[in-house]
């Protein structure tokens, strides 16, 4: 059965101010959505309210897996139940090697007794590594301590090849890649397109949309999506901004109080 990601007039709230005004989208495995947006409109929001970070307040709404309330579950139920977070600024975590992190991560979606078992997690690990381009000794460093910007990026790449979720909402996994890093990191993400496998991309440049072709567009302005189509509207978004979509909406300032990162 596809699963599908529902989210119902979605308002959330950061520190008593209102960043998401009425957020409506649906996403179902084997669809890719970009979701795009100048700075401040409340994209990263609506990656994190999705997961569940603590400091975002719904205050009105629905987040539905399956038909299920996403909105009752904690994190790593929400993380159990099929939903990945492709942080923007990934966290560094001393005394955890990467691929004990990855090991623990797979094995606790897993039932007591169906463990990955060790070889089959190191061929998965050395094959997925291989196609991100990722050196071998990354497994045996901190979980992103002491990496690069490029190396975090195909860490949280890598963690969703490994962990093959329903969903995986990727917020900004393409800000501060070079050309070559940038094509690396959507390999992987297209090795995962499929019928078991949809994605919410949260990206402000059509370069990543190069390499990744949506299935469908999104522009968010004051908290909303506003506007919806395929490829082409990333394609004119690039070449002629978003003061054309303004000018249709009859308004001057898009943005919303700033996403907490």
């Amino acid at each position: 059965m596809t699963s599908v990601l529902e989210i119902k007039n979605l308002h959330v709230e950061i520190d008593g101010k209102e960043i998401l005004k009425g957020v409506d989208l649906t996403l179902k495995q084997g669809e890719i959505h970009a979701v795009m947006g100048p700075n401040g409109t409340g994209k990263s929001t609506l990656a994190q309210a999705i997961m569940g970070h603590p400091r975002y307040e719904v205050t009105q709404g629905e987040i539905l897996l399956d038909g299920e309330d996403v909105l009752e579950m904690e994190v790593d139920e929400r993380a159990q139940a099929g939903l990945f977070l492709g942080m923007q600024y990934p966290s560094e975590i001393t005394g955890v090697t990467t691929s004990d992190f990855l090991r623990s991560a797979i094995n606790s979606h897993r039932e007591e007794g169906d463990e990955i078992n060790l070889m089959q997690f190191i061929k998965k690990l050395d094959k997925n590594m291989e196609h991100l381009e990722i050196d071998q000794d990354m497994a045996t460093r901190y979980l992103n301590e002491g990496f690069s910007g490029g190396e975090k990026k195909r860490n949280e790449i890598l963690q969703l090849m490994m962990l093959e979720p329903k969903f995986g909402i990727l917020d900004e996994i393409d800000s501060g890649l070079d050309i070559d890093a940038l094509a690396v990191v959507s390999k992987g993400i297209n090795k995962l397109r499929g019928e078991k496998f949809g994605s919410l991309i949260i990206t402000h440049y059509q370069r990543l949309l190069n390499y990744i072709e949506p299935d469908f567009v999104h522009v968010m302005m004051r908290g909303k999506i506003v506007k919806s189509g395929g490829k082409e509207l990333s394609e004119r978004l690039e070449t002629e901004g978003y003061d054309w979509i303004k000018e249709e909406l009859g308004i001057d300032d898009v943005t919303v109080e700033s996403d907490v990162k």
